[in-house]
């Protein structure tokens, strides 16, 4: 059975214990089912979702990207201070374009360094994203001096992004339209087959005259620019720019993809898989959430249903 098709039935059997197991309403209907809640899901996971696309290409690569939590970080601390310490004498749409471009800006450069790294100097990706991870963490601390920079609920233009950029609409709109994208592009394009080919087997790749150099600095460009509009999103939700934000969402979205039947070996895997990776963890979240488990209690279930995710697909490459 394909892995995407596995993860599917994972994700069924998730659904119904979740519907079995959900608190009654008043009015006698189960709270899991209700749009509120449902919609809720889809918003909870948008943000790890739309990092987890881009994780997707990394991995298919052979590659990892553990700095996507500080880019975050990086880019909601860019928004939020241009949104509050800048008066460029713009209209409120001009002004809210420029602070997203500049976030997003900032975290896609941060995603060509280490694009250029690994390719050009041929260094692990783990240790050219490890380091990117502590590095953009300190410069978001430093430019914001450690602090939290508030957005606010008035009527001035942070208030207005922040209102506008909050809505489950925006937020779940944009990762759906991010997952239909990304999965036209891995599908259906050369470079989609340049990626799958290079984590396949990258000798082979090299022998046959692909670019591996550009693919893996526009894998890892890929990576930076949703984790900055990751941020913008995160910004505008928490109504604030956090230079602590996004810590663990890293391993959230190497999860969702893993889950998702995408091996860390890479060469194999679908965006649909990460997509139903990503609903797992959010639909398994939120059962246990409902239920009051205790939330270090959820984290080791969530390390339980990763390494069983892992075992899954051992067995399936040995068969």
């Amino acid at each position: 059975m394909p892995a995407r098709f596995q993860s599917f039935a994972a994700l069924t059997g998730i659904v119904i214990l979740a519907i079995a197991i959900s608190p009654a309403a008043a009015d006698g209907s189960r709270v899991f089912l209700q749009t509120g809640n449902l919609t809720d899901i889809l918003r909870q996971i948008s943000l790890i979702g739309m990092i987890a696309l881009a994780m997707t290409f990394v991995i298919l690569t052979g590659g990892i990207d553990l700095s996507v939590g500080s880019i975050l970080a990086l880019a909601t601390s860019i928004a939020a201070m241009c949104l509050t310490r800048m008066a460029p004498g713009m209209s409120y749409p001009a002004h809210i374009a420029l602070a997203i471009a500049a976030a997003v800006a900032a975290a896609g450069l941060t995603g060509v360094l280490n694009g250029a790294v690994i390719a050009t100097l041929r260094i692990q990706p783990f240790i050219v994203t490890l380091a990117t991870m502590i590095g953009v963490r300190g410069l978001a601390k430093w430019i914001t001096q450690n602090e939290n920079i508030d957005i606010g609920f008035g009527r001035d233009v942070a208030a207005s992004f922040a209102a506008l950029f909050r809505e489950k609409a925006i937020v779940i709109g944009s990762y759906a339209l991010a997952a239909a994208l990304f999965a036209l592009v891995l599908a259906r394009t050369v470079f989609g087959r340049h990626v799958r080919a290079i984590g396949d087997n990258e000798k082979a790749a090299q022998y046959a005259g692909l670019p591996i150099r550009r693919t893996k600095i526009w894998v890892y460009t890929i990576s930076g620019l949703l984790s900055g509009f990751a941020g913008v999103l995160y910004a505008a939700e928490n109504h604030q720019g956090n230079p602590n934000a996004g810590v663990a969402y890293e391993l959230d979205a190497i999860a969702a993809v893993v889950i998702g039947g995408t091996p860390l070996s890479g060469g194999r895997g679908s965006i649909a898989g990460t997509i139903i990776g990503s609903l797992i963890m959010g639909v398994l979240t939120n059962m246990l959430r409902l239920k009051n488990v205790d939330s270090n209690l959820e984290m080791m279930i969530k390390a339980v249903i990763i390494v069983l995710a892992v075992a899954v697909q051992r067995e399936r490459e040995s068969a």
